[in-house]
């Protein structure tokens, strides 16, 4: 036998008999194989190498042409001196200060963190009048700004769990209703009309209120003069409230257009334009042909219901003589436009699918959502009809309503079209006015809630959830835990916040609100940060709405684009419009009407050439810079997720305060 063989002998000859290893040919196998697996691992190397120097460039050039956008748009915004103008400029003044002195602080801390001061020694003559005077700052702050601050902050983050509870007692109630596929159900055996039978149908009112909507006017009017209903039984009624002469033309001329096509509809404009969208609505109302109609469909400008809305909803009133609202929910046409509207959507899911639903279902009450909803007219007569005393007329006449003993009833497969808000400055205006409002109606309603006749339970679901918790509590603990607390005690980390307040928890209830939309997932943690922006936002508006100042009672339109369908294709009226303007006016107006076509033509051209511009958000701002400076005195002390969360949501913030997010113009 060789000698560089082994002889492995086993005694079982029936299992394994003999194995032989030849020494010199497996080393020889051994070594080339390692060659070979150097070189491919150096290939492997380089070739890593090679992709990220070419990644460098690309990272370059992005920020580049980004620091070059916003050069650009703060260098052309004209947008600084209009955005603080109210009253609201106190808060503005208020983070500018709570700024400087942060970044005072942390020149201070900068400056101790270098010079290696230990704060364990006892104060001595050796020491620095600057040494000693951080040590009396240490020790002032540890015994009298840190127990007010750590008070402040515990009752902050007690109204942050019981909100928390209040959404996942919410999410309970959803997932209650989806494993029991609970639906409202039309009552069969009322026999008051039948829907194989037109001539039982009851009589349904269309209104459709606008002002200065011109990008879809058409589509709204186009799409509610296609409702599937008898047409001796129903009347549409456009409400304009447009001030532009021009546009009045216009829609009136649409209208005529569907007159002559056999469609039951009427043009209605007021000359005295006070009250808003709850003056219109009110004016309409007062028609004398109004008491022949038992229901009204209210549609906003932007809203296109699909044909057979009116035979999904008006049943539910069947043997329901308590029934005084059935609202539908809203579907988003454009809803992948931006990150601006992905992240809206994914509040609204949760608002249609969780609250309104899980609401409609256990209490028979929610907030109207001011359109897409069908009214027993009688409720809104026995409730004291359209009042102008705040900008939230739709949840007004809902608590009144409640208030009467009416019942709510929400569909969640009924939907209508509508449009997201696509730019940040027109979502800012429209959250304003939702978060100011509420609190105006609350002061109002407060004295009626407590002397109404209602349950005493359903006087503590309206005053302490629907009002207090999730329109005033929220926003109020929002912004001040996670914009002025968090930062705050970075320079006070005697009172530093756990890290459960700031991740786990937020965490874990956005995971809810996105479980609607699943889809939405991706966008966990731009949500989360998107949330915490806005809140600046809302509790400005709430506190102006509850101290009626200077923008409470502002109202402006939100701005539409006039997307009709998913897939942004025009409707018809929208088609024919250009082409046909002209001709409409042409053969329908007068002298005076060929004057406004006149107008028409100059309202035209400078609306080509004028250029939009986005803004520029001084207090947004003002707050990044904040809490970029936070983050850099976490860093200091290895606050790992403070720092991380500080630095993030600093991020978010400058997107925000620069019009980075949603749509951008060129």
């Amino acid at each position: 036998m060789a000698p560089s063989s082994v002889v492995l002998t086993i005694d079982k000859s029936s299992n394994i008999s003999l194995v032989e290893v030849d020494d010199s040919e497996t080393s020889v196998f051994l070594e080339k194989q390692k060659t070979a697996s150097t070189k491919q691992f150096s290939w492997l190397l380089l070739l890593k190498a090679q992709r990220i120097l070419s990644f460098f460039p690309w990272i370059t050039m992005g920020f580049s042409k980004t620091f070059l956008s916003v050069k650009k748009r703060i260098a052309l915004s004209d947008s600084i001196k209009d955005e603080v103008k109210y009253k609201e400029k106190i808060m503005y003044r208020f983070i500018r200060a709570f700024l400087a002195i942060s970044i005072l602080a942390l020149c201070v801390e900068v400056f101790a963190y270098f010079q290696n001061w230990d704060l364990n020694f006892i104060p001595n003559e050796a020491m620095g009048l600057l040494h000693l005077s951080y040590m009396g700052w240490i020790s002032f702050r540890a015994e009298y700004i840190a127990p007010s601050i750590t008070m402040l902050s515990q009752f902050c983050v007690l109204l942050f769990l019981i909100q928390s509870l209040d959404r996942f007692i919410l999410g309970i109630g959803f997932f209650w209703i989806k494993f029991k596929k609970i639906k409202p159900v039309i009552n069969i055996d009322d026999q008051s009309y039948d829907l194989e039978d037109p001539s039982t149908f009851p009589m349904v009112l269309v209104q459709i209120p606008m002002c200065n909507e011109r990008e879809v006017y058409q589509q709204s009017i186009a799409a509610a003069c296609q409702l599937d209903w008898p047409k001796d039984k129903i009347l549409i009624q456009v409400l304009d409230d447009s001030s532009d002469e021009v546009l009045q033309i216009l829609i009136r001329n649409e209208v005529n257009l569907w007159q002559e096509k056999g469609v039951n509809i009427i043009y209605r404009h007021r000359f005295v334009r006070t009250g808003y969208k709850a003056g219109n609505l009110h004016s309409a109302m007062s028609c004398d042909y109004v008491k022949n109609y038992e229901f009204v469909a209210i549609l906003d400008a932007d809203f296109q219901p699909n044909p057979d809305f009116l035979k999904l909803t008006v049943p539910h009133f069947k043997g329901k003589p308590d029934l005084g609202l059935v609202q539908a929910r809203w579907s988003f046409v454009n809803k992948d436009e931006n990150l601006l509207t992905r992240l809206q959507n994914i509040n609204l899911c949760f608002h249609f699918e969780v609250e309104q639903q899980v609401n409609g279902h256990f209490l028979n009450f929610f907030g109207f959502n001011g359109t897409a909803g069908v009214w027993r007219i009688k409720a809104l007569e026995e409730s004291g009809g359209w009042l102008e005393r705040t900008t939230v007329e739709d949840m007004d006449i809902a608590v009144r309503a409640h208030l009467n003993g009416w019942k709510f009833i929400y569909l969640n497969d009924v939907r209508v079209l509508c449009e997201l808000p696509e730019s940040y400055e027109a979502y800012k205006k429209q959250q304003h006015r939702w978060h100011s409002g509420p609190m105006q109606l609350f002061r109002l309603c407060l004295p009626a809630i407590i002397s109404s006749k209602i349950s005493k339970w359903k006087k503590m679901n309206l005053i302490f959830l629907f009002f207090l918790l999730r329109k005033m509590i929220l926003p109020f603990y929002s912004f001040t835990l996670f914009c002025v607390i968090l930062p705050l005690t970075m320079f006070i980390p005697e009172a530093e916040l756990p890290i459960w307040v700031i991740c786990y928890v937020p965490v874990t209830m956005s995971i809810l609100n996105i479980i609607p939309s699943p889809k939405s997932f991706p966008f966990l943690m731009p949500y989360l940060l998107f949330e915490n922006t806005m809140s600046v936002t809302k509790f400005n508006a709430m506190i102006s709405g509850l101290f009626q100042l200077g923008s409470a009672y502002e109202w402006v339109v939100t701005k539409k684009t006039g997307r009709s369908s998913e897939s942004d294709l025009l409707a018809f009226a929208e088609r024919e419009s250009k082409s046909f303007n002209e001709e409409k006016i042409q053969r329908r107006l007068s002298e005076s009407g060929l004057e406004m076509l006149g107008k028409l033509k100059e309202q035209e051209t400078p609306a080509v050439n004028e250029k939009k511009k986005n803004k520029i958000y001084r207090r947004e701002l003002a707050l990044a810079f904040l809490l970029l400076t936070a983050a850099a005195r976490s860093l200091l002390s290895a606050h790992g997720i403070h720092f991380y969360f500080l630095l993030f949501q600093g991020l978010s913030f400058l997107v925000v305060g620069l019009d980075l997010i949603g749509e951008q113009v060129n």
